[in-house]
């Protein structure tokens, strides 16, 4: 495991993939920084994080035998290695918000960014980026739903030491996505679900709104929410949003 530290940079994802195209790089290459000036979220959003006080890092994994189709345990392994510290660190009633953000007292404080490379109908790699809000204790207005571990249990916090808890219980997960482990990733998962099997509102992409409940993850990684007809309606990333 190699890690990179930088003190600014526009983005740890896309500087990790720039290294991948240009040389072979060990496996559990880490790029963590102090500042990032451009951080990518899903779907060309955008991570905003205060300078020095949060963490910021993007890894890289090779696989030797997953298959596209299986994208979505990856996703899973992901969320839930991340869960798994933050209740460590006992941080209170934390939920994974399909995808892949963290809430904690229904509050985001953590974004996750997955970026495969293909080699046919295999994932050969993935750059994961990981934006955790640790010490940070204010926020821009228009990010009212976001917060961080001292907000929600005031205390310091050393990054460094989060990092290490993160990268051991990443590799752990991955092994268990590896040995072909994919009931227990998606029962766990869908174990700490935010809203799952709740009645809930929602909007879809024509900002029209609708109850449902969230009842699972399709194959292809898209929300199945059955509506009031007993129907089960599956969404992708931006086609739907919880109220």
């Amino acid at each position: 495991m190699k890690i990179i530290k930088l003190s600014a940079i526009d983005s740890t994802n896309s500087f990790l993939k720039e290294m991948a195209s240009n040389s072979v790089l060990e496996n559990y290459t880490i790029v963590v920084t102090d500042s990032q000036v451009n951080g990518r979220g899903q779907q060309g959003s955008v991570w905003v994080s205060e300078p020095y006080k949060n963490l910021i890092f993007s890894v890289f994994v090779r696989f030797s035998d997953l298959d596209i189709s299986k994208r979505r345990y990856l996703n899973f392994a992901v969320s839930l290695s991340i869960y798994q510290v933050l209740t460590a660190l006992e941080i209170p009633k934390v939920t994974i918000k399909w995808p892949n953000d963290i809430l904690a007292v229904n509050k985001k404080i953590c974004g996750v960014l997955v970026e495969n490379s293909l080699k046919g109908a295999k994932i050969a790699s993935s750059v994961i980026g990981i934006g955790l809000n640790v010490n940070q204790t204010v926020f821009p207005k228009h990010l009212e739903k976001a917060s961080s571990l001292k907000l929600i249990r005031p205390k310091p916090y050393n990054l460094e030491e989060i990092l290490d808890l993160l990268i051991l219980k990443l590799k752990e997960k991955i092994a268990v996505l590896e040995s072909d482990h994919f009931e227990t990733l998606e029962k766990d998962y869908l174990h700490v679900l935010h809203k799952k099997n709740i009645p809930t509102m929602f909007k879809d992409s024509k900002n029209a709104l609708f109850m449902g409940v969230i009842r699972g993850i399709s194959i292809d990684g898209k929300l199945q929410v059955e509506v009031e007809d007993e129907t089960i309606l599956e969404f992708g990333i931006k086609e739907i949003s919880l109220l």
